[in-house]
């Protein structure tokens, strides 16, 4: 791990896989991803991308998840309470749990499976410019994950479900958002359903 104090560019990076996976019918950080888990193929992803500091959140299944977990060095593990009172309290958790002053912060869900060149791309478009919120498109549409300075922590820590949890500090001043174009449809995938992870499969096989 890099030395906070002294590293000026500091990537922190949160992934929430704390949710009751209703609507897939089974728990998705286990789903079959890859030749692994979406949980494990995630985790090493997000490694491999020039992140420094990966915060994972739990919640349902919060023991079983962190066997899995345990198979990536250097992660860093926070249970969720009050994971069933929606998504938001995920990231907040996730936010307080992060170590040093991140230079900015990545968030992204387990069901959001990304490769490591996506991710790096985001970072990079983040760091190129002078923006407080990257968020990525491909052909003009939005996706994630989203990369947000690290001066805006304390807004992190401060989002609900009541004002739409990340959603509240991206709308609250499109001056500070930037769109950067990526090369990939990937970003669009969100694995809610059966039939999101059959397309998922199909989209990754392409790649």
């Amino acid at each position: 791990m890099v030395d906070t104090d002294t590293q000026t560019r500091y990537i922190s990076a949160i992934l929430l896989a704390a949710g009751l996976s209703t609507r897939m019918g089974r728990l998705k950080p286990l789903l079959p991803w890859m030749g692994s888990t979406l949980l494990e193929y995630q985790l090493r992803q997000l490694s491999f991308s020039p992140v420094d500091e990966i915060v994972l959140v739990l919640g349902h299944e919060a023991e079983k998840l962190r066997t899995y977990a345990e198979t990536v060095p250097d992660i860093r593990v926070v249970v969720n309470p009050s994971y069933k009172e929606g998504r938001s309290t995920s990231v907040v958790a996730g936010v307080k749990a992060l170590g040093g002053r991140p230079s900015a912060i990545l968030v992204l869900s387990v069901d959001q499976p990304r490769p490591a060149g996506v991710i790096s791309q985001v970072i990079e478009a983040h760091q190129g410019g002078t923006a407080e919120i990257t968020i990525p498109t491909f052909e003009g549409r939005r996706g994630h994950p989203t990369v947000f300075d690290g001066g805006l922590i304390e807004e992190l820590k401060a989002i609900s479900e009541e004002a739409q949890g990340l959603r509240e500090v991206v709308s609250r001043d499109p001056e500070r958002v930037h769109e950067a174009e990526v090369s990939s449809q990937v970003i669009y995938l969100d694995l809610n359903t059966p039939e999101d992870y059959r397309r998922g499969i199909e989209v990754f096989r392409g790649l």
